[in-house]
């Protein structure tokens, strides 16, 4: 969902987490996105959060964000599953550069986001940061993720396309 000119949101949900910790619900819950419990009723043409996609994502994809971002709020096993069924949706997969978690389960984990930090790190480096700081600010530990990663975001943020992410994100990975 978006409110009004932002990008929409969506999740695709398969209700395999402890909901007192889901970051997905929570936003559901403010408004901030449309959540699926079936795969076949995400957004065709969407940009697709993938850890293992070829390419990340950058600001080169700021014009695929119209048809929105889609995260995938499920165990490892449930993606390989799901994936195939996403190939007719024709999505945009893209991956996030080096980033570290600021949620209590992962904190300081490189590449271990929430749902919510996902979206907030998709946002930032897109270049709608108001709405990332939207989504951000409905989380104890939202404000916490933007300073750990202000840095990198703010350099992902002013890159040409996924190859220039992907040789920006060297500059923050622990050698």
């Amino acid at each position: 969902m978006s409110n009004g000119n932002g990008v929409p949101l969506y999740v695709y949900h398969a209700r395999q987490d402890d909901p007192k910790k889901c970051s997905a619900r929570r936003m559901k819950q403010f408004g901030l996105v449309r959540m699926y419990e079936t795969p076949e009723r995400l957004p065709a043409g969407a940009i697709l959060m993938d850890p293992n996609a070829g390419k990340a994502i950058s600001p080169a994809d700021r014009d695929l964000s119209r048809k929105g971002i889609v995260v995938l709020d499920c165990t490892w096993e449930e993606v390989e599953r799901v994936f195939p069924l996403l190939k007719s949706k024709h999505m945009q997969s893209r991956a996030l550069p080096y980033l570290l978690a600021s949620n209590p389960v992962n904190y300081g984990r490189p590449f271990m986001l929430n749902s919510a930090e996902a979206f907030v790190a998709a946002l930032y480096i897109l270049g709608f940061q108001e709405q990332a700081r939207e989504v951000a600010s409905r989380f104890k530990w939202g404000e916490t993720f933007l300073i750990l990663n202000h840095e990198p975001l703010e350099a992902y943020a002013e890159a040409k396309d996924s190859a220039d992410i992907v040789k920006i994100q060297q500059d923050f990975m622990p050698d």
